[in-house]
C-alpha cells in the first residue's frame, strides 16, 4: 500500500476525496436514521421498492429536461419514488393481495420501466446521457461539489426533520393506536416518514445506486439493534455505522484502483452488520449463548443448594455429608452437569468436601434458605393472587425462582405478609430461622 495516497486520503488534500467523503457520510447517515423507523415498523421492503422505483424517474427527468442536473434528476428520483408507494397502497386496499406480493409487485415494475427507458435513452445517440446507467450500481467516486451540495444537503434536511419530529415518529413507530388516541394526527406524520424515506432513498442512490440501496437503508439499522434496547441510542448507532461505512468505503475506492465507492460502502456495512449478529451487546448470538450458559449454571448451582436444604429438612441435619447417588436419587441430574455444578459451588465455598461427599458451608446454608425461601413464596403467591390449585404451582416456581431479584422478593414478603409456611405447609426460612426439624 503506497502509504502516500493513505495520508493523502486522511488529510483530504484532493477536493475530490473531499466531497466524496462528506457526501458517503451524509447520505450513508441520513439513510441508516430513516431506514431505522423502517425497521421497527416492519417495512424493510418498502425501501427496497422505492429504491428500484426511483430509476424511471431520473430517465424521465432526462427525457424532459435534456440535462443532467442533479436537482432536476432527484425531483424526477423523489416523483417516481412516491408513485411506487402510492401504488403499494393502491394494490393492497383495493385487491386481497398482501403487502409483500404488492411490494414485489411495484419494484418489478417499475424497475422494468426504468431499464425500458435507459435502453431507449443509450440509443438516442444523446452524448449527455453518459453516466445515468451509474445510477443502477451508484457513483459516489464521481461526486462533485454540485452533486454534495445538492444530494447531500438534502440527506442533511433528512437528518434535521427527523431530530426535530423525533418523539412523533417514535409513537407511531411503536404504537400507532396509542398515537391516534392521545391526538396525534398519524396520517400526517406517516406522511412524513414516507416522504423521508423517498428521500433519503432519492438522495442513496448517487452513492450505491438503485440495487444496493436498500442495503444502505436497512442495514445499519438491523446492526445497530443487536446492540440496545434504546431508540436514541440504535439511532445513533445506525447513523455512525452508515457514516464509517461510507468513510471506509471512500478509502478502499481511493486507495486501490478500480474499487467501485458504493458496493465497497455495502460491503463493509455488512460486515458491520454480521459482526453486531455475532457479538451484539444485547442479541448478538454468541453474547446470548453467552448469557444462556451462565443462567444455565446459575439455575444447576442453585437447584443442588435447594436439594441440599430439602434433604437437611427431612432428616434434621443442616451440616450432614451428602453423596452424589443420594443427590440422584432425589431429583434427576445429569452426571457431567452435576459434577461440573458440585465443583463451581466448592470454588464458591458454598459446598466442602468430605472425602467423597460434600457438605453444606455457613454461607451455603444461607444460599439454600434463599432459594428456597424464593420458592415457596412463588408457590404462595400463585395460590393467594392467582388462585392457581397448590399441587400446580411447583412447576412454575421451579421456573420463576432463579430470576426472581431482592426487590422482588421484599414486595413478595411484603404482599404475603410475611407467611410462615407455603402451600404444601413446609417453613418458609428468614435470615436466621430454622425450620423446626433441623438442628445443627
Amino acid at each position: 500500500m503506497d502509504w502516500d495516497i493513505v495520508i493523502d486520503f486522511l488529510l483530504l488534500r484532493d477536493p475530490n476525496v473531499r466531497y466524496v467523503v462528506l457526501g458517503s457520510v451524509l447520505i450513508g447517515a441520513s439513510a441508516a436514521l430513516t431506514g431505522c423507523f423502517l425497521f421497527l415498523r416492519k417495512r424493510a421492503l418498502v425501501g427496497d421498492a422505492i429504491a428500484h422505483a426511483v430509476l424511471p424517474g431520473i430517465c424521465l427527468a432526462f427525457l424532459v429536461f435534456k440535462t443532467k442536473n442533479p436537482a432536476i434528476l432527484l425531483a424526477g428520483a423523489i416523483l417516481t419514488g412516491w408513485l411506487s408507494l402510492l401504488f403499494i397502497d393502491w394494490i393492497t386496499n383495493k385487491s386481497r393481495i398482501k403487502t409483500d406480493t404488492a411490494i414485489g409487485l411495484t419494484l418489478s415494475w417499475f424497475f422494468g420501466i426504468g431499464i425500458m427507458l435507459l435502453t431507449a435513452i443509450q440509443k438516442t445517440g444523446n452524448a449527455s446521457q453518459t453516466g445515468l446507467d451509474k445510477f443502477i450500481f451508484g457513483k459516489a467516486a464521481s461526486m462533485v461539489d454540485q452533486d454534495v451540495f445538492v444530494f447531500g444537503g438534502l440527506s442533511i434536511v433528512v437528518i434535521l426533520v427527523i431530530f426535530l419530529f423525533f418523539k412523533p415518529l417514535k409513537l407511531i413507530s411503536f404504537d400507532r393506536d396509542f398515537a391516534s388516541s392521545i391526538g396525534l394526527p398519524v396520517g400526517r406524520y406517516d406522511f412524513l416518514l414516507s416522504t423521508l424515506t423517498v428521500l433519503a432513498v432519492a438522495t442513496g442512490i448517487q452513492a450505491v445506486g438503485v440495487v444496493l440501496m436498500a442495503a444502505l437503508l436497512i442495514t445499519p439499522a438491523a446492526a445497530a439493534r443487536f446492540w440496545t434496547d434504546k431508540l436514541k441510542r440504535m439511532l445513533l448507532l445506525a447513523a455512525t455505522f452508515g457514516a464509517f461505512s461510507g468513510i471506509v468505503g471512500a478509502f478502499i475506492s481511493y486507495t486501490t484502483p478500480r474499487m467501485p465507492t458504493g458496493p465497497w460502502i455495502v460491503i463493509v456495512i455488512s460486515v458491520i452488520a454480521i459482526f453486531s449478529f455475532l457479538f451484539g451487546a444485547k442479541k448478538g448470538l454468541v453474547v446470548r449463548q453467552v448469557r444462556q450458559q451462565k443462567m444455565q449454571r446459575k439455575i444447576l448451582r442453585e437447584n443442588i443448594l435447594k436439594l441440599f436444604y430439602k434433604l437437611a429438612e427431612e432428616d434434621g441435619q443442616l451440616y450432614e455429608q451428602r453423596g452424589v447417588d443420594q443427590l440422584t436419587n432425589r431429583r434427576f441430574f445429569i452426571p457431567s452437569q452435576l459434577k461440573t455444578g458440585l465443583q463451581q459451588l466448592l470454588k464458591e465455598n458454598l459446598l466442602e468436601k468430605a472425602d467423597l461427599d460434600y457438605r453444606f458451608t455457613e454461607k451455603g446454608v444461607e444460599e439454600g434458605k434463599r432459594i428456597t425461601r424464593l420458592h415457596r413464596l412463588w408457590e404462595m403467591y400463585l395460590t393467594q393472587y392467582l388462585k392457581i390449585a397448590p399441587d400446580h404451582v411447583h412447576d412454575d416456581a421451579e421456573a420463576i425462582e432463579h430470576i426472581i431479584t431482592p426487590e422482588i422478593e421484599a414486595e413478595l414478603v411484603h404482599q404475603l405478609e410475611m407467611p410462615e409456611l407455603d402451600p404444601h405447609d413446609s417453613t418458609i426460612p428468614y435470615g436466621e430461622k430454622l425450620p423446626n426439624k433441623i438442628k445443627d
